[in-house]
Protein backbone atom coordinates (compact mmCIF):
# COMPACT_ATOMS: atom_id res chain seq x y z
CA UNK A 1 0.00 0.00 0.00
CA UNK A 2 1.16 3.59 -0.64
CA UNK A 3 1.49 5.75 2.20
CA UNK A 4 -1.78 7.84 1.51
CA UNK A 5 -4.17 4.81 0.87
CA UNK A 6 -2.47 3.31 4.29
CA UNK A 7 -3.42 6.46 5.82
CA UNK A 8 -6.97 6.44 4.73
CA UNK A 9 -7.41 2.82 5.47
CA UNK A 10 -5.92 3.42 9.06
CA UNK A 11 -8.92 6.62 9.23
CA UNK A 12 -11.37 4.07 8.27
CA UNK A 13 -10.41 1.61 11.33
CA UNK A 14 -10.39 4.71 13.07
CA UNK A 15 -13.92 5.29 12.83
CA UNK A 16 -14.91 2.07 12.91
CA UNK A 17 -13.75 1.13 15.93
CA UNK A 18 -14.92 4.70 18.02
CA UNK A 19 -18.51 3.53 16.43
CA UNK A 20 -17.77 -0.22 18.71
CA UNK A 21 -17.46 -2.12 15.91
CA UNK A 22 -14.75 -5.07 17.11
CA UNK A 23 -11.91 -5.36 14.55
CA UNK A 24 -9.43 -8.17 14.24
CA UNK A 25 -6.15 -6.80 12.70
CA UNK A 26 -3.10 -8.70 11.96
CA UNK A 27 0.01 -6.54 12.00
CA UNK A 28 3.78 -6.54 12.32
CA UNK A 29 4.13 -2.92 12.80
CA UNK A 30 3.82 -2.92 16.76
CA UNK A 31 3.31 0.85 16.87
CA UNK A 32 -0.07 0.20 14.79
CA UNK A 33 -1.24 -2.12 17.31
CA UNK A 34 0.14 -0.39 20.54
CA UNK A 35 -1.92 2.83 18.40
CA UNK A 36 -5.27 1.36 17.42
CA UNK A 37 -5.88 -1.47 19.47
CA UNK A 38 -7.74 -2.23 23.03
CA UNK A 39 -6.35 -5.90 23.35
CA UNK A 40 -3.41 -7.23 22.21
CA UNK A 41 -3.01 -11.09 21.16
CA UNK A 42 1.39 -12.07 20.55
CA UNK A 43 1.59 -15.15 18.13
CA UNK A 44 4.90 -16.92 17.67
CA UNK A 45 5.97 -19.92 16.28
CA UNK A 46 2.11 -20.19 14.88
CA UNK A 47 0.87 -19.97 18.51
CA UNK A 48 -0.69 -17.59 20.51
CA UNK A 49 0.80 -16.72 23.51
CA UNK A 50 -0.93 -13.92 24.94
CA UNK A 51 -3.92 -12.30 24.81
CA UNK A 52 -4.22 -9.24 27.36
CA UNK A 53 -6.01 -5.41 27.56
CA UNK A 54 -2.94 -3.18 26.45
CA UNK A 55 -3.31 -1.41 29.29
CA UNK A 56 -3.17 -4.29 31.30
CA UNK A 57 -0.04 -5.73 29.38
CA UNK A 58 1.92 -2.70 29.94
CA UNK A 59 1.10 -2.64 33.38
CA UNK A 60 2.26 -6.04 34.15
CA UNK A 61 5.42 -6.55 31.79
CA UNK A 62 6.44 -2.94 30.81
CA UNK A 63 9.24 -0.95 32.61
CA UNK A 64 10.82 2.53 33.77
CA UNK A 65 14.44 2.65 32.55
CA UNK A 66 16.30 5.59 33.31
CA UNK A 67 19.92 6.31 33.59
CA UNK A 68 21.44 9.17 35.65
CA UNK A 69 24.44 10.67 34.72
CA UNK A 70 26.90 11.53 37.63
CA UNK A 71 28.59 14.75 38.13
CA UNK A 72 31.25 12.78 40.34
CA UNK A 73 31.50 8.54 40.17
CA UNK A 74 30.35 6.32 43.11
CA UNK A 75 32.62 3.60 43.99
CA UNK A 76 29.71 2.10 45.48
CA UNK A 77 25.81 2.17 46.01
CA UNK A 78 24.75 4.46 49.10
CA UNK A 79 23.82 2.56 52.21
CA UNK A 80 20.27 4.35 52.00
CA UNK A 81 19.54 2.71 48.61
CA UNK A 82 20.50 -0.84 49.39
CA UNK A 83 16.65 -1.79 48.79
CA UNK A 84 15.97 -0.02 45.52
CA UNK A 85 17.11 -1.51 42.42
CA UNK A 86 20.03 0.36 40.64
CA UNK A 87 23.17 -0.70 39.48
CA UNK A 88 26.55 1.46 38.95
CA UNK A 89 27.73 1.12 35.55
CA UNK A 90 30.84 3.33 33.30
CA UNK A 91 33.30 2.98 36.05
CA UNK A 92 30.60 4.74 38.58
CA UNK A 93 29.88 7.26 36.40
CA UNK A 94 26.12 6.16 35.79
CA UNK A 95 23.43 5.11 37.80
CA UNK A 96 21.01 2.70 36.16
CA UNK A 97 17.55 2.37 37.01
CA UNK A 98 15.15 -0.31 36.30
CA UNK A 99 12.05 -1.05 37.69
CA UNK A 100 8.80 -2.94 36.52
CA UNK A 101 5.10 -1.24 36.27
CA UNK A 102 4.14 -3.50 38.87
CA UNK A 103 6.96 -2.38 41.06
CA UNK A 104 6.45 1.34 40.42
CA UNK A 105 4.78 2.55 43.95
CA UNK A 106 6.69 4.09 46.47
CA UNK A 107 9.80 3.31 44.50
CA UNK A 108 9.63 5.36 41.59
CA UNK A 109 11.48 7.59 39.43
CA UNK A 110 9.80 10.39 41.35
CA UNK A 111 10.71 8.66 44.44
CA UNK A 112 14.00 8.28 43.50
CA UNK A 113 15.17 11.57 42.35
CA UNK A 114 13.92 13.01 46.00
CA UNK A 115 16.38 10.15 47.45
CA UNK A 116 18.91 10.92 45.45
CA UNK A 117 18.67 14.94 46.08
CA UNK A 118 18.78 14.37 50.01
CA UNK A 119 21.17 11.78 50.11
CA UNK A 120 23.17 15.04 48.00
CA UNK A 121 24.05 12.62 44.90
CA UNK A 122 24.66 15.07 42.29
CA UNK A 123 23.57 14.07 38.78
CA UNK A 124 23.93 16.19 35.17
CA UNK A 125 21.83 14.65 33.33
CA UNK A 126 18.06 12.13 33.46
CA UNK A 127 17.11 9.63 30.45
CA UNK A 128 14.12 8.33 31.17
CA UNK A 129 12.03 5.72 29.50
CA UNK A 130 8.94 3.29 29.55
CA UNK A 131 8.38 0.63 27.72
CA UNK A 132 6.93 0.52 24.44
CA UNK A 133 4.95 -2.22 22.99
CA UNK A 134 7.18 -3.54 20.87
CA UNK A 135 10.06 -4.10 24.64
CA UNK A 136 7.32 -5.89 25.49
CA UNK A 137 6.48 -8.11 22.11
CA UNK A 138 10.43 -8.71 21.78
CA UNK A 139 11.00 -9.64 25.41
CA UNK A 140 8.25 -12.25 25.28
CA UNK A 141 9.68 -13.78 21.99
CA UNK A 142 12.79 -14.38 23.10
CA UNK A 143 11.68 -15.47 26.53
CA UNK A 144 9.61 -18.54 24.32
CA UNK A 145 12.67 -19.20 22.28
Amino acid sequence: MDVELRRDMWKLIGHLRDDGVTIILTTHYIEEAEEMADRIGVITGGRLILVEEKRALLEKLGRTEARFTLREPLMTLPGELADWPLALEDDGHTLAYTITAAENDARGLAALVRRLDALGVDYRTLDARRSSLEDIFVDLVEKRA
